[in-house]
């Protein structure tokens, strides 16, 4: 993977690279929208214990496939309270400690229960 950060526009002021090209790829997984329930069908009320979650099953999900955070291509989140993306941003950038990959952040009026604070999505290659 490589990232692509012209020196054209703005560079990033954040945990991500505006492109990142993946030369070929063996294998791609896309990492449906997680979402912070628990096996149990716990929702936490808090926006930090939902994001460790979703990051928790993201990292569950690249380990199955035998891939790692390293692997992730892009990330795509979104949280329903503009106050959270501070907090949000500071968990996502330890769970990806110095790995940049594409990213996209939406403030989102609702996801699909009234108690989901924040999803996320991701691409990763092998």
């Amino acid at each position: 993977m490589q990232a692509v950060n012209p020196a054209s526009i703005p560079q990033p002021n954040g945990t991500y690279n505006h492109g990142v090209l993946v030369h070929r790829p063996e294998n791609l997984l896309f990492i449906s929208g997680q979402v912070a329930i628990d096996r149990a069908g716990v929702i936490p009320d808090s926006l930090q214990e939902q994001a460790e979650l979703v990051w928790d099953n993201v990292h569950a999900i690249l380990k199955e496939a035998g891939m790692s955070m390293s692997n992730v291509v892009k990330i795509m989140s979104f949280i329903t309270r503009a106050e959270d993306f501070a907090a949000f941003a500071k968990i996502r950038a330890r769970h990806l400690g110095d790995h940049r990959p594409a990213s996209t952040l939406l403030v989102v009026s609702a996801l699909a229960h009234p108690k989901f604070l924040v999803e996320v999505e991701a691409i990763a290659v092998r």
